[in-house]
């Protein structure tokens, strides 16, 4: 469960903090709740058998974290099997990159999951300082701006290295304009709501992988996100400029 900060669950009580975003969510709500995790993670390995399961642990910020998430993982298949039941053995466990600790450590966590999903939205807030629902700090939600870029690109490339599949969620994954950037990085795949495939999938197929990896190499040079931003319109206004 991805509970915390705007994701409020009544009866979890979870006391009320000053600062919400940066305090108990995530799996850090289920490392301090064990009963509750390991009841997820029995009925999700249980369900494994039955079908395409995969278990991701959201808000990750240190590798003891994940290494404790594992740990409980592992004690729980060995509860089943004694307990006589069928478990999917495989069941492919990953985790949320939506924290710059997790980005910079990216390399180290590649080695320990399946697969990353890229938590776009957090991760531009807590790069950028900043609260997505304040208007006053709006301008600096910066999907372009050269940090985030930099993260992105250092979470695929790390699962590029170690042949683990990249996904991203989050507002950008539904941008035309982003879409192109992270074909460029590489991606494997993109998370958006159904009304945004058709548009997403247009983009795709009129640009070619060559061509999105020349415009990477080129915005990467570049230090100013609404530069970078205002580029990518110029470039691409022609063919989609309908879509931004």
């Amino acid at each position: 469960m991805d509970i915390g900060s705007d994701k409020k669950v009544s009866w979890l009580k979870i006391p009320d903090e000053s600062n919400p975003a940066l305090g108990l969510r995530g799996a850090r709500v289920s490392l301090e709740r064990k009963g509750i995790f390991k009841t997820q993670i029995r009925a999700l390995l249980r369900a494994g058998v039955y079908g395409n399961l995969k278990i991701m642990f959201p808000m990750i910020a240190a590798m003891e974290e994940l290494e404790e998430a594992l740990k409980i993982v592992e004690q729980v298949k060995d509860d089943l099997r004694e307990a006589g039941y069928s478990i999917n053995e495989n069941v492919p466990v990953g985790m949320m990159m939506e924290v710059p600790s997790a980005a910079l450590a990216a390399d180290d966590f590649a080695q320990k999951v399946d697969f990353f999903s890229i938590g776009s939205n957090d991760l531009i807030q807590y790069t950028m300082a900043m609260d997505r629902g304040n208007e006053r700090v709006a301008y600096l939600y910066q999907p372009f701006n050269p940090a985030i870029l930099r993260l992105v690109r250092m979470i695929i490339d790390a699962g590029k290295k170690h042949d683990i599949p990249v996904s991203v969620c989050g507002e950008i994954a539904a941008d035309p304009l982003s879409a192109i950037v992270l074909l460029g990085m590489e991606i494997d795949e993109l998370s958006m709501s159904s009304q945004s495939i058709s548009v997403i999938k247009k983009i795709i197929r009129n640009v070619t992988f060559d061509e999105a990896k020349e415009t990477v190499a080129q915005i990467m040079t570049m230090e100013n996100g609404t530069k970078i931003y205002d580029y990518l319109r110029t470039k691409y206004d022609d063919r989609f400029g309908i879509y931004f």
